[in-house]
Parts: C-alpha cells; structure tokens; sequence
C-alpha cells in the first residue's frame, strides 16, 4: 500500500481534498488526519473490516477501546444508551473540544465497536480539518491517535508517515496540533444514578473546568490499571520512546541536582527532558538535552512533550531522565504522560 500524503490549511480546508479523504473512510479506507490534541487515525465506525483495520495497521491490543469522534451533537442518540444530565453541560461547555466522554452504549451496537465493553466513548473534536472529515464522509469515525501502539503520540503528519507509511492509505497534513496531549476522558456512564463522574485520563479540560460548570465533584481515577480497560491510555504502556525513561520530583533545584548525579552514574547515552528554565543548567556534551517548553507556561510543554519524547530516540539515547512538573491544571495531564512513557518509574530528588 502506497500512503498519500495531502496538505492542508487547518484554517481552510480544501473542499477538493476533503472529499478525497472522506471518499476513502466512506470506502472503508483509513486516514490519518490532525486533530486540536494529536493526530488521529480514522476509520468508519460501524465498518467492522475499517475498524479492525486500525488495530492491525498500530498494532494494538485488541482490548484497547476507540474514541468515536462525531461533528454534530445530534450523533450521540445513536451511540449512548443514555446521556445524563451533567454530560449535556460538559457537551455545551467543551464541545467541539479536547473532552472525551464514556457513556452507556446503546444496546443496537455491536461488542466490537467497545472491545467488548458495555460503554463507548465519544468526543467532537474542534479541529477544522476533523470536523470535515466526519461531515463530508457521513460516517462516526473511530479514531485513536496515528502511531504504533506504546510510542509517544504524534503531533505533526512527520511522525504519522514514520510510523504508519504503507500500513494506512492517506495522511492529512494540517500542521502541528495545537494542545499536543490526547484528550480528557470522563467517565459520566453512572452519573445518571447520581456517581460522581470520574477522569479516565486527564488533558487539557481539567479537573476545575469541569466541576465549574456542573457543581459536582469530579473524581480522578486512582486505581490499579484495569483489567479490562474503559478508555485509552489506562491499561499499557503509552507514550514511550525506546529508551527507558525515569521520572525525576521534587523541588526544582533539587530535581536538577538529582539529575546530574544521576546522569554521571550512567553509563550508556543519557538524554534530559528539560524545560527552558533549566536547559542551561545540565551538561549537553555528557546527554542529549531537549526541552519541551516553559515551566511558567505549562501548556508549552505540554504541546512539546511527545516531539520531545521521539527525539531521544533520534538521539540514541538509552535512559531518559525527565524533569516532574507540578500536577495543576494541565500539569495533570503531563504527568500522567510522563509517568505512563516510564512505566511507573519515578525517583524522589
């Protein structure tokens, strides 16, 4: 298979190259197009050969739930079994928007649309460029983020094509996404019984924006990685570049410190995930020193983290020691990327 490439303005997308793209869902096909979070890789929901297709073309365990992605909110009757009363605020709220809501599913739909699960998740992206694709192709479109399974998700149709060139049938390049970290998933499928709902995974609708608009608690997840997994994100390895990464806490100067020591312990390529405050203050002739972005602005690293995380291995680095951040707002979703790409590894400065 011959992976095409279209460019495309995120701001203007060309109707020529829309239909193109939509004409290949609606064929049962898959395209990689950009999202406001990350690129995702989409295919037609309710086509059981498209969507197992995304499965085989990441190559990703079977238990790993998709995200459908509508562009009218008119779409979730079809998919939800209910949609309680909270979940329409947070719809009108953060819709089109970085939020991905779990829901019962409606009883019509086949198991293998929910790997199983009694639940679907569903989000309306704010990207242009996706919110097209869905109309012009008339199809629910399942869509995870655009790389092999376990490595950092892709923010620019470069690493979409590294990972997945000849294993999909189009890339939309629309540009760099412009939050960088998958969407929040919030679990509203009990909130009709009055359970308080709970975050899956954070990102960039947080904790706070969610309990101003309804007035409830929102609870974050706290568990053990579940057995079978409710949303993406919760039960693997995620985000991972090929070196081992080590996640550094603590206050700021003693994590540098920490990481110094560190570094002149290891004996293999060593690389340091900086933030611009502290690049300066670590040894790039002794590691490869990349920084994602702004400790004062944490929306920058955000943005920055998974780039960041695939030039380590461009680099050649064997252990990545990276710097913690602190865990409000979107900080939340930083770590909890930063924690999953180590595998739980995190050392006390």
């Amino acid at each position: 298979m011959n992976t095409e490439v279209l460019k495309i303005s995120p701001d203007a997308p060309e109707p020529e190259a829309m239909r193109k793209a939509a004409r290949v869902i609606a064929g049962g096909g898959l395209v990689a197009f950009p999202t406001e979070t990350v690129y995702g890789l989409g295919a037609d929901a309710f086509n059981r050969a498209a969507f197992e297709g995304i499965y085989r073309a990441k190559g990703r365990p079977a238990d790993n739930p998709l995200i459908m992605h509508i562009a009218d909110a008119s779409r979730l009757d079809a998919l939800a079994a209910e949609i309680p009363d909270c979940a329409r605020a947070f719809a009108k709220a953060f819709w089109p928007g970085p939020l991905t809501m779990v829901f019962r599913k409606d009883p019509s739909l086949p198991d293998w649309m929910s790997a199983g699960l009694k639940t679907i998740s569903v989000r309306m992206p704010s990207s242009l460029v996706a919110r097209r694709l869905i109309e012009r192709s008339g199809c629910v479109i399942a869509a995870p983020s655009a790389n092999s399974s376990g490595k950092p998700s892709p923010t620019n149709a470069a690493r979409v094509y590294e990972d997945l060139n000849g294993k999909i049938d189009m890339i939309l390049d629309g540009g760099p996404a412009e939050v960088g970290l998958e969407s929040t998933v919030l679990d509203v499928s009990a909130a009709a019984e009055g359970a308080a709902p709970v975050i899956l995974r954070p990102g960039a609708v947080t904790k706070e924006m969610l309990e101003a608009v309804c007035g409830l608690e929102v609870r974050l997840f706290a568990g053990e990685s579940p057995e079978r997994p409710a949303s993406p994100g919760m039960k693997y390895r995620h985000y991972a570049p090929k070196a081992e990464v080590v996640v550094v806490a603590g206050e700021l100067d003693k994590i540098v410190w920490k990481i110094n020591a560190l570094v002149s312990e290891t004996a293999c390529k060593t690389g340091i995930l900086a933030t611009d405050e502290t690049a300066a203050f670590y040894d790039s002739a002794k590691s490869a020193v990349i920084s994602a972005g702004s400790r004062a602005r944490p929306e920058t690293v955000a943005a920055g983290l998974f780039e960041a995380l695939r030039r380590f291995d461009e680099a050649g680095a064997a252990v990545v020691y990276a710097e913690a951040l602190p865990e409000d707002g979107i900080g939340a979703a930083i770590m909890n990327r930063m924690v999953k790409a180590a595998g739980g590894r995190v050392v006390k400065a």
